[in-house]
């Protein structure tokens, strides 16, 4: 386990201890800020607890989002890699 990393969300500071490296978590703890900053600037009149609710739900959309993608690139892989298969067996046998 690494050293703990101080990490500032919005107001509040947390020291996180973990295998991540240090610029790791604090670049995760940039993200979580900006998701936070996004959700106070679009939304008025929000208490803490409700944006931090809907700043974890666009960070988990985000995060499927980026699961589909993947999926759908593994898919298309898939798909490239059994067509070059398929081709080179044709043209051995």
């Amino acid at each position: 386990m690494r050293q703990p990393v101080r990490i500032r969300i919005r107001d509040q500071e947390y020291l996180l201890a973990g295998d991540d490296r240090e610029e790791h978590i604090l670049r995760i703890a940039q993200y979580v800020n900006e998701k936070l900053k996004e959700v106070e600037e679009n939304t008025e009149g929000l208490s803490e607890k409700k944006a931090a609710i809907l700043a974890a739900l666009n960070i988990a959309s985000d995060y499927f989002l980026l699961i589909k993608e993947r999926d759908q690139l593994l898919s298309g892989i898939r798909e490239r890699t059994q067509a070059l298969i398929q081709t080179i067996d044709s043209t051995m046998s």
